[in-house]
C-alpha cells in the first residue's frame, strides 16, 4: 500500500523540492536545455506564491515525507461573471508517483480554494498531446469546446 498523500500550500522551506518538480513541468513541455526559463522567472514565480498583493498560488503534494507534485493556480476577473474564475496554470505529478491519484487530488484541492474564494469556475488548457492527463481531465471538468490561440508580441 502506498503512503498517504498530503495536499497543502507550498512553504517558504520547500523551494530545494519544488524545483525539481518544476523543473520536470517545464521539460514535459519543451523548455529545458537551450529553450530552459531563465532563473529569473523561476524566483519570480516563487516569489509570487508568498507576495500577498499576487493572485498567484501554490499547492504541493507530499508523500512519505517528500514531495510529489505540484499546482499553481491564479484567480483573474472575467467580463462575463462578477467573482474571480480560477485558472489551474501548472499541474505536475513526479514521474514514479503516477498512477496514484496525486494529480486528481492536487485538481480538487484547486477545486476548494475556488469554492472558498467564492470563485465560480476553475478552468485550464493542455496541450492536445498530453493524452494520459486528458484521460483524467475528461473524468474530472468538462471540455469547453474553445481553441487557444496565442502570438508573442
Amino acid at each position: 500500500m502506498s503512503p498517504p498523500i498530503t495536499i497543502r500550500p507550498v512553504a517558504q522551506t520547500d523551494f530545494d523540492a519544488w524545483l525539481p518538480l518544476w523543473d520536470g513541468y517545464n521539460k514535459f513541455y519543451g523548455r529545458h536545455g537551450a529553450t530552459a526559463l531563465p532563473g529569473e522567472i523561476t524566483r519570480t514565480t516563487w516569489g509570487r506564491f508568498f507576495d500577498a498583493h499576487e493572485p498567484v498560488h501554490a499547492l504541493v503534494a507530499e508523500s512519505d515525507g517528500r514531495l510529489i507534485g505540484l499546482v499553481h493556480y491564479l484567480f483573474h476577473r472575467s467580463t462575463t461573471l462578477l467573482a474571480p474564475i480560477c485558472y489551474l496554470q501548472d499541474l505536475y505529478t513526479d514521474e514514479a508517483a503516477r498512477g496514484r491519484g496525486v494529480g486528481r487530488a492536487l485538481i480538487e484541492a484547486v477545486y476548494e480554494q475556488a469554492r472558498l474564494a467564492g470563485s465560480p469556475r476553475v478552468y485550464w488548457q493542455t496541450h492536445e498531446t498530453n493524452l494520459t492527463a486528458m484521460k483524467l481531465y475528461d473524468q474530472v471538468a468538462e471540455r469547453s469546446g474553445f481553441v487557444v490561440y496565442r502570438k508573442q508580441v
